[in-house]
């Protein structure tokens, strides 16, 4: 498959005109149409993303990391890709994985791809790798199989398997909720191990309130 051809990198970012510009530049090596999804940042992370050859889509006020994707993955389809690649905007993700993903779809068929970063599990913050694994937990029992990183953004994702579906989500539960809507449809979901990379950035989840906001999201899903 010609991945370069057929696959559209969509990156939501958030005030990371830090680290926006170097990543662009590194996915274009493997990917060279990217789309960054400006959601509402008060920096200069839109300018930056265009300058190193980025698509940008700006939204004028923030909406949510859901939100931002799903204008991203709509924009995907409407240019013609068949194959969205995901990856967050504050480079904890490393390029030099994006082959893995690629050879991975191809040798099972999947339709979503996601990254696995539990094998180097404690890289990650301690808060983060005890809220992914709780979760991953309770979905994995949901789904009737193991999901070892249900919450990780790093995902290549077929663009008319998507269309199937009926995601709502605007805020990080999104990542839940693509996943368990790719499985209960019967769609064939894969993982793959990746890097782990944290700096010193400020991540844009806020425990509480996005915590709250995935148990209302579970809560109305079990219902």
């Amino acid at each position: 498959m010609d991945w370069r051809a057929e696959c559209m990198a969509v990156i939501p970012c958030l005030d990371e005109e830090a680290s926006v510009g170097p990543l662009v530049a590194a996915v274009r090596r493997y990917l060279p149409t990217v789309l960054v999804v400006d959601d509402g940042s008060r920096d200069n992370t839109g300018s930056i993303a265009e300058r190193a050859g980025a698509e940008v889509l700006r939204h004028e006020t923030a909406q949510g990391k859901g939100a931002a994707l799903q204008a991203g993955w709509r924009r995907a389809d409407e240019v013609g890709f068949k194959w969205a690649l995901t990856l967050d905007g504050d480079g904890q993700h490393s390029v030099e994985d994006i082959p893995a993903f690629f050879k991975c779809a191809e040798r099972t068929s999947a339709v979503l791809v996601v990254g696995n970063r539990m094998g180097e599990a404690e890289r990650m913050p301690p808060l983060r790798r005890f809220v992914n694994r709780w979760m991953s937990r309770r979905l994995s029992k949901a789904a009737g199989r193991l999901l070892p990183d249900s919450q990780c953004g790093f995902r290549l994702m077929n663009l008319s398997a998507l269309a199937k579906l009926t995601i709502s989500s605007r805020h990080f539960e999104i990542e839940s909720e693509v996943l368990m809507s790719f499985i209960a449809t019967g769609q064939s979901v894969e993982f793959v191990p990746i890097r782990v990379i944290y700096h010193d950035e400020r991540t844009k989840i806020r425990p509480l309130r996005d915590t709250l906001r995935w148990f209302w999201w579970w809560s109305r899903r079990r219902i």
